[in-house]
């Protein structure tokens, strides 16, 4: 019963995650929930290249797993670096750490941010300031996917006071009505719009009395304020 239940907890985990971070290249895990919060992926075309970089890249590797920081080396062979890129990115690695022969000679590496796509979200930063610097970043990313987060989920949260308003709400968004609490009119939304409701949400009904209020749907008196919206 255990197992069966705390299996049923990290599946609902995982599918929040997905459903609250994700974008079309597939997952974006904040940092201190992911698995590997960094992966280091070496750059180079010949063998005189690879065992240089490698060399480097290890040492990069060790020094940042010793500091705490959960990390894999992609060492994996007659794979692109591009290809590797993608991967990652699907996976939903924070950060990928990039080490090639024109970094060796900068004596610097590149940092790309799994929550920033392109170029914007890349950096160079000194070899010497890695460990410092990717610790800094893996903060920087938590506080910015929470605030992401945060800013759509207030966006497509709507308080109504109609009937009509709760319809065309819940045809995309979420919907915060006045509700009795009944089966009738629990029943009834959900036939009408498809939407059933999603939960009474405590601190606003701590912040506000539902004495003489009514509800949306069927006029009587209100039990509490409820979210209602689609299941998908």
């Amino acid at each position: 019963f255990c197992w069966t239940t705390s299996w049923g907890v990290s599946t609902r985990m995982v599918g929040a995650i997905i459903m609250a971070h994700g974008d079309d290249q597939g997952l974006r895990l904040p940092p201190r929930m992911a698995p590997i919060q960094v992966v280091g992926v070496p750059i180079f075309r010949t063998d005189e290249e690879q065992g240089a970089v490698m060399e480097a890249l290890t040492q990069v590797i060790d020094e940042l797993r010793t500091a705490g920081v959960r990390v894999h080396l992609d060492d994996r062979e007659g794979v692109t670096p591009g290809f590797k890129y993608n991967d990652w990115e699907m996976r939903g690695v924070p950060i990928r750490l990039e080490l090639g022969p024109k970094d060796l000679e900068k004596g610097s590496v590149a940092l790309a941010r799994r929550d920033i796509p392109g170029r914007d979200g890349k950096s160079f930063v000194p070899r010497a300031e890695v460990v410092s610097q990717v610790k800094t970043l893996l903060e920087a990313i938590h506080e910015n996917m929470l605030r992401q987060a945060t800013e759509f989920r207030d966006a497509n949260l709507h308080r109504v006071e109609t009937y009509d308003a709760l319809k065309e709400t819940v045809q995309d968004c979420w919907a915060l009505i006045w509700h009795c609490g009944t089966k009738v009119c629990e029943d009834r939304i959900k036939e009408e719009t498809k939407a059933s409701s999603r939960c009474f949400p405590l601190d606003l009904n701590e912040q506000e009395s539902a004495e003489g209020h009514v509800c949306t749907v069927c006029g009587e008196s209100a039990q509490g304020l409820a979210y209602f919206a689609r299941a998908y």
